[in-house]
């Protein structure tokens, strides 16, 4: 009887353990901002679910999407797997292949059309640096596309392009657009790394204010917020 019981416990248990490994891996997963390049849609100190079935499925452990059924629309918060240091991060799209993307002395242009972006902010808007001075656009295009404009600082932050997105890629920026290290530095982002949608801020707390303060230290008002809506 006891042995009956023991192996009963042991299944309950790798059947509880391989439903949360699949979910995780192809359902649901929790998310943490990090830092502050999505404010002030995304505050550091925001806790996210985000469901991991938007686009495909991914192949857990790989960085590799088998089978794709949706592509993120602009506009979209995505969170993806950042190609150089392989970790999650959470990122607007801006732009999908075949558009053409420029900014202009902080102002976005898709396809030549300027772009009304009520979600952004700019914290350094007085500042604004000089353009790459390049030979062509070809050559500024397989920088960009090969990464090479990591280091460049200002002069892709205030004013990049015109780039063309390659397909089965995207363009992502972060809304606090002078603060955010993003596709205007290390390039467009393959499908392959898309992770999925956030959908609700579940938690939410002030990191600077101390543990002692836990009243004070939550952000009541964010916590509910459904993110497909801000």
């Amino acid at each position: 009887m006891e042995e009956k019981k023991t192996r009963k416990w042991l299944l309950d248990v790798v059947s509880i353990v391989l439903a949360v490994i699949l979910i995780r891996a192809y359902v649901i997963q929790a998310y943490k901002i990090p830092t502050g390049s999505m404010e002030d849609t995304l505050l550091i100190g925001d806790f996210l679910f985000a469901t991991k079935f938007n686009y495909g499925l991914q192949v857990p452990f790989r960085n590799k999407m088998v089978f794709k059924w949706n592509r993120p629309e602009k506009g979209e918060i995505v969170i993806f797997r950042f190609p150089l240091e392989r970790k999650d991060f959470v990122k607007r799209c801006i732009a999908v292949a075949g558009d053409t993307v420029e900014i202009r002395s902080k102002v976005l242009y898709i396809n030549g059309e300027k772009v009304e972006e009520p979600y952004v902010i700019h914290t350094d808007k007085h500042h604004i640096y000089p353009p790459l001075k390049l030979k062509d656009k070809e050559q500024y295009q397989s920088l960009w596309e090969n990464g090479e404009f990591r280091n460049a600082g200002g002069y892709v932050r205030d004013n990049f392009g015109p780039a063309v997105i390659p397909e089965n890629y995207v363009f992502l920026m972060g809304d606090n657009r002078d603060n955010s290290y993003d596709s205007r530095f290390w390039g467009p982002l393959s499908y392959d790394n898309l992770r999925g949608r956030p959908f609700i801020i579940h938690w939410s707390w002030e990191k600077e204010i101390p543990m002692y303060k836990l009243l004070k230290k939550i952000r009541w008002d964010r916590i509910g917020i459904i993110v497909t809506n801000i």
